[in-house]
């Protein structure tokens, strides 16, 4: 009877082992074998690595590089500096504000705004500025890991002589350079083979490829023929450490009004020009938002921004030889630009090219430079 009972115990345990058996078999089968695919639908995803257009690099960094002026009873430097973090922190050299009395920067869209030192290296050439006013805004993405190699591919970007975002494009030439300017240290530094000159100093260096900063644009020869960038990567942790610690209430901010009330004309149409061509860059770029912001409150409140869009999205290419430019009775810019303009035909693969002439007004509107009105002659 206990057999019996012990039979079916067996042969359950029997086919159980030979079900496992049999599994195991199957799947070393089908694991060794190759898998075909016949449907022609299906095909084999790969990725490429392209490089980034060049002049969507370009613009979108010089939308963070911000020009700076240190000023003090006797003078006033210039130099350059990018935003790096959320805080509307902006990193720069040392050497460009170490002996201002008050730190002011213009934006990329020729606004104006008071910054407080956060940091600054005694023999170390960085410093951290902010500006509350930039915070919450984009800003330009960092190298914190990887070291450059001779031979990459760069984009210094800076303000030489008050040229707000001027652009040399060259490759990284040499490394671990090391020599003492100034008072200040330079070690492991990258030597460019593009252009650094006055007003450069604090500007970034972007990788080609990855349009990432690397490097800090600091020093260059009196030739201009090489350039000195000192690696972010080698001083990140500072400018870090320097952000986190600083609280608002406790920096030391000078008023905006104070270089407003300054008005100085040769200025002025140097701004208004600038900032015509910035707005017309952006169009070109098909950066209808950054445009967008670059008008004052009177005209979006007459044109939407959908409206606005509408009028340039057909835009293919567009270009021009010289702005017109005079200082109104006002205190405003009067300019006026011949612009070539290349539009795509509606429904069609042609396009057409005209040629208009425009007339800019550019004033101060809540103590920043925005384009007042704009009409096609």
């Amino acid at each position: 009877m206990r057999e019996r009972r012990s039979l079916p115990i067996i042969v359950s345990i029997a086919v159980i082992i030979i079900g496992i058996s049999s599994m195991i078999v199957i799947y070393d089968y089908w694991n060794s074998q190759e898998l075909s695919v016949s449907n022609p639908v299906v095909n084999k995803v790969t990725m490429s690595s392209q490089s980034l257009d060049l002049k969507s690099i370009i613009h979108e960094a010089e939308k963070n590089v911000i020009q700076i002026e240190g000023h003090n009873e006797y003078n006033t430097s210039t130099g350059s500096g990018f935003l790096y973090n959320e805080k509307g922190d902006i990193i720069t050299n040392a050497h460009v504000i170490k002996d201002a009395e008050a730190v002011y920067v213009r934006t990329a869209n020729a606004q104006i705004y008071p910054a407080a030192v956060v940091g600054i290296g005694e023999e170390l050439d960085i410093a951290v500025i902010r500006v509350p006013q930039l915070s919450g805004q984009g800003y330009l993405s960092v190298e914190k890991e990887e070291t450059a190699e001779i031979g990459d591919e760069v984009i210094a970007l800076g303000s030489p002589h008050g040229f707000q975002n001027t652009v040399t494009l060259g490759i990284i030439s040499g490394s671990e350079r090391n020599f003492h300017i100034d008072g200040f240290d330079y070690s492991n530094v990258y030597q460019i083979s593009a252009q650094i000159t006055h007003g450069n100093s604090g500007g970034p260096l972007i990788n080609r490829e990855t349009g990432k900063v690397i490097g800090i644009n600091s020093v260059g020869t009196e030739d201009g023929t090489i350039g000195f960038s000192i690696p972010v990567n080698e001083v990140i942790s500072q400018v870090e450490q320097w952000s986190n610690e600083a609280q608002n209430e406790q920096l030391e901010f000078a008023s905006t009004a104070d270089i407003i009330n300054s008005y100085d004309p040769e200025q002025s149409l140097q701004d208004a020009e600038y900032i015509i061509d910035y707005f017309l860059e952006s169009i070109e770029i098909r950066d209808y938002v950054n445009a967008y912001t670059l008008l004052g409150s009177a005209k979006q409140s007459e044109l939407s921004y959908s409206q606005f869009r509408e009028d340039y999205i057909n835009i293919v290419d567009l270009s021009y030889s010289d702005i017109s430019s005079e200082v109104t009775d006002q205190n405003q810019v009067n300019s006026t630009v011949d612009l070539t303009i290349e539009t795509k035909l509606p429904n069609k693969e042609e396009t057409n090219e005209e040629t208009h002439t425009f007339d800019f007004i550019i004033g101060y509107e809540n103590d920043q430079l925005k384009i007042i009105t704009v009409t096609n002659n």
